[in-house]
């Protein structure tokens, strides 16, 4: 039961990361991605990344975005996502 509660959570987690993907039509010249919109695209860049793969209007950047709000939000996001990975690996002494 168990593993049927966790696979469920991986599925739903899954599903409401990819429905807001960059690319996905949500955004437009005359709506762009703003400042939230970037840093949740460069949270979920990896994602992105794997699913564009298989999708062609996929991308890990909006194009259609407000400018430099916009990559503020998405670069913080990028550097402080796996910038953080280094903060959890254990240290040698």
């Amino acid at each position: 039961m168990k593993r049927v509660l966790v696979l469920l959570c991986l599925v739903i987690v899954a599903l409401l990361m990819t429905s807001c993907l960059p690319g996905d039509g949500r955004n437009s010249a005359e709506r762009p991605a703003g400042f939230l919109w970037g840093v949740w695209h460069g949270w979920i860049a990896p994602v992105s990344l794997i699913v564009g793969l298989f999708r062609d209007n996929i991308r890990i950047y909006e194009v259609a975005n407000s400018g430099w709000w916009y990559d503020l939000g998405f670069y913080s996001a990028v550097i402080a996502g796996f910038g953080s990975l280094s903060l959890i690996r254990k240290k040698e002494k």
